[in-house]
């Protein structure tokens, strides 16, 4: 008799046998939801940046000069007094390309402040160059350079790459890869003046 009252009580506390599977499941299901949103939160945090920081670098802008778009000469010597954005790019490259629209509205939104963009085209024809520069209406200078001078001027054959020269000819910051709006404006915002009071 006290045998079978021992044995009901130990019946009466034991856990449901369903129980363990639905945490099991619960836990699984857990697992997968946390693991998507990290992974979207770590997309969204790469599409904003890009993941491409610049490397802080200091030495004197190369003697550059090339021909434009529209057939002058010019010079990084031509701009000191202003911070210049040097990108070396190419019409084939896709990160190059994917990158303008952000180099374009940074422009747009610091020229007033002594800053400009020199994008240096490594190899196409100016047809070509003038082509691209018109379907993604760009406004900076755009200049040629058949012969890669401005690839072996700062040494670095990757596409694209950019150099931040500021106001005194001194190269401050060095990308390689896509650069986000985020990251010209964090960097380079920095060097810049404050805007021109307008009439």
């Amino acid at each position: 008799m006290k045998k079978q009252q021992k044995y009901r009580s130990k019946k009466k506390n034991a856990a449901p046998a369903w129980l363990p599977v639905a945490l099991g499941v619960g836990l699984v299901i857990l697992g997968v939801a946390l693991f998507a949103a990290l992974k979207n939160a770590e997309s969204v945090s790469a599409a904003q940046t890009n993941s491409v920081v610049p490397m802080p670098v200091s030495y004197p802008a190369p003697p550059l000069a090339l021909q434009n778009i529209n057939g002058e000469s010019e010079s990084l010597q031509d701009f000191l007094g202003n911070v210049v954005l040097v990108n070396n790019w190419a019409t084939w490259c896709p990160p190059c390309k994917a990158e303008m629209p952000s180099l374009q509205k940074y422009y747009e939104a610091h020229k007033e402040q002594g800053f400009t963009i020199v994008a240096v085209e490594a190899g196409e024809g100016k047809d070509e160059v003038a082509q691209f520069v018109n379907s993604f209406g760009l406004t900076f200078h755009v200049w040629l350079d058949p012969n890669g001078e401005a690839l072996k001027a700062f040494k670095n054959g990757s596409l694209p790459n950019s150099y931040v020269i500021d106001a005194t000819g001194m190269t401050r910051f060095a990308w390689t890869g896509e650069i986000s709006y985020d990251m010209l404006e964090k960097f380079i915002t920095p060097l810049l003046n404050p805007p021109q009071a307008r009439n």
